[in-house]
């Protein structure tokens, strides 16, 4: 069969140092992957401490992604911020005002990542996807405006990480991110696990999970959506979330449908349009 005809994009990935990863990348290549969203995650076992942990951690990241470019033909994307379940983790070691400084810390220093071109985004940022204690709640929607400020002050998208939303959950984070200044064009909801129409997402960008059934809903909306998997590379969870190649064997399998190559066309949106229009990337092949 022909070469796809447009690049093959995860916008939503995590990878740990070691082979295993690297591995997940070569198959993610072999079925057509061509550029790669990384999302950083905690290397330690334990919740970073201080800012300087957080800083350790995303240059972890940046490693992992020169050694994912160095070794393969993929494209990496670096995307920074403490994530929010740590404050959750933290407040078993260190009184809540000062884990929720530490997080607000961290997301001043992803900020100036951004601002030095080493990433696209902040994210995850957001809500615990489980019950806390209201005064970790509140502490929580503080540093959500935060990083709201955060991205408006570097002119950056902001990966939402919250449980799954309905349309009154996208239109509290439109509302909360109109508040804070900041455009809704900037406002990414990760983890997307069912499709609403565009009118239920009140401008809220999904990143939608690449599930058949949430692929086939996402093929007729004008966007701008997302493709991601959400991999996590942990070997203390085997299986967790989607395989890495999932994103490249959904294009194929939309290229198979009997409907044709129109609707391998409908992938341009979060393939090319969506990086372009979110990220101000230009991922088109030459």
């Amino acid at each position: 069969m022909d070469a796809f005809p447009l690049p093959i994009v995860d916008h939503h990935a995590h990878l740990r140092p070691g082979p295993a990863g690297l591995e997940a990348v070569r198959r993610f290549e072999q079925q057509g992957g061509t550029h790669l969203f990384l999302a950083t995650q905690n290397y330690l076992d334990h919740p970073p401490l201080s800012v300087e942990e957080y800083r350790e951690q995303f240059d972890r990241t940046l490693a992992i992604a020169r050694s994912v470019e160095e070794s393969t033909r993929v494209r990496v994307f670096p995307v920074l911020a403490p994530y929010p379940v740590d404050l959750v983790h933290l407040v078993g070691q260190r009184p809540l005002a000062e884990a929720e400084g530490i997080q607000i810390d961290a997301l001043r220093l992803a900020g100036q990542y951004v601002s030095e071109g080493k990433a696209v985004a902040l994210g995850e940022v957001g809500r615990a996807h489980f019950p806390v204690d209201e005064a970790v709640r509140l502490s929580l929607e503080r540093v959500l405006r935060s990083a709201m400020a955060t991205a408006k002050e570097v002119h950056c998208p902001l990966v939402l990480h919250t449980g799954d939303l309905d349309e009154a959950g996208y239109l509290e984070l439109a509302e909360m991110g109109r508040r804070e200044g900041l455009p809704l064009m900037q406002l990414v909801k990760h983890y997307a696990r069912a499709y609403l129409p565009p009118l239920s997402r009140h401008g809220v960008i999904p990143s939608f999970l690449s599930r058949r059934e949430v692929v086939r809903g996402a093929l007729s909306d004008p966007g701008p959506w997302f493709l991601e998997t959400d991999y996590l590379d942990d070997p203390a969870r085997p299986g967790a979330v989607l395989a890495l190649d999932t994103v490249p064997r959904r294009a194929a399998w939309v290229r198979s449908l009997e409907t044709g190559p129109d609707l391998v066309e409908r992938l341009r949106i979060p393939f090319v349009d969506s990086p372009r229009k979110i990220y101000g990337l230009d991922l088109e092949r030459p």
